[in-house]
Formats: structure tokens, sequence, C-alpha cells
């Protein structure tokens, strides 16, 4: 099953969404390095790696957004409460923007750098800088953007993470099978506890 359907997740937006945040831990990582890293020669690659992860990272998240506004969104399990429902899709929604403003935000740093590095992709392709004019105040204030973009991404990304393990193995209601399988719907909290209360 490719599509979404009323109550399950397909297996295009399971993709994007493993794809994404696999690709986001990484560079997370890998930034990290970048700054401990004591040649110059290897940091020069991993900051090319970076960017190169980054400009896929914008492109997977465009398409991911695009794929979501094609596609109905599974509907709210019973089990939720309004409240806990608006709490979920504000996460969500507020992860469909941050990782398209994180790779823009790193775009524009390198674009208003002094040193106007060119970016190349993958060693396949030159990105073109963004139309911003370089300069040390511009260049020190989207570092400091992207710093505080990408790690409150990272801290709403591990709330989210936190409560869909919470979901599965505390309240025990399925909901993260919905992203794990194609298809798969989550089945009632009261069935789930049911059956783990006669042993089944």
């Amino acid at each position: 099953m490719l599509r979404n359907r009323d109550n399950a997740y397909g297996l295009i937006a399971i993709l994007f969404h493993w794809t994404i945040a696999a690709l986001f831990v990484g560079q997370i990582l890998l930034g990290l390095t970048t700054q401990w890293v004591a040649s110059m020669a290897l940091q020069f690659t991993l900051i090319q790696w970076h960017k190169s992860f980054g400009f896929l990272i914008l492109a997977l998240a465009a398409l991911r957004l695009l794929w979501a506004l094609a596609n109905r969104r599974p509907a709210r399990p019973s089990y939720f409460s309004r409240a806990e429902w608006l709490a979920a899709k504000l996460v969500q929604s507020s992860l469909y923007v941050l990782m398209l403003a994180v790779p823009l935000t790193g775009w524009a740093l390198v674009s208003t750098s002094t040193l106007q590095i060119p970016s190349f992709a993958f060693n396949l392709v030159v990105v073109p800088h963004l139309p911003l004019a370089p300069s040390e105040a511009s260049e020190n204030f989207w570092r400091d953007v992207h710093w505080w973009v990408a790690y409150g991404t990272a801290a709403i990304a591990a709330g989210h993470m936190l409560a869909a393990l919470r979901h599965h193995f505390w309240l025990g209601d399925g909901i993260l099978k919905r992203m794990l399988q194609p298809g798969a719907e989550s089945p009632n909290r009261g069935t789930v506890k049911g059956q783990k209360a006669a042993g089944r």
C-alpha cells in the first residue's frame, strides 16, 4: 500500500519519515564532528558532506510535504483526546516546517560566508549560493540561527520520539505501528490492555 488510508500510513509516507529522521540524526553528529577535527583538510571534506546531506534533506522534506498535502491524514484514534491529538498535529506540523528551515538556514549561512566556498553536492554538482550579501555580520547571524533551529528541532524530535515510545510501551495502544508497517491500523487502547491482562 503506497498511499495513506483513513486509519493507516502508506509505504511512501513511512519511507519519507524514517529516511529524513535518519539523515537528520546523522547531520547533527556530522555537524558536531566538523567542530572537533583538527585537520583543516578533513574539516573541509566533512563540511562539504554536511552541506550535501543538508541539500538532500531539503529536497526530501519538500517532497514529503507535497506528498502529505496530496494524501489524506490518518484519522484520530478513538482513544486520543482532542487536546492530545491537536498537540500531536502541532508537533508534526512543526517538524514539517523545521525540516525545511534547518537546511535553508544552513544554505543562508554558506551563502553569506565571507569565504564564499562553493557547495559541491556529493561531488556531483555545484549548488549556487542564495542571493544574499556576504558579510561577517550576516554570516554570524545565520550561524546562530542555524544552530538554534537545528538543536530546537532535535529537542522537538526527541520529545516526539519519547511520546511515541510512551504510547507503544506504556500505553500499549499500537500507534507506533502505523509508522512501522504500511497499512497497519492502531487497535483500540482498551482492547490492547485487555489482551495484555489476559496474557495474550
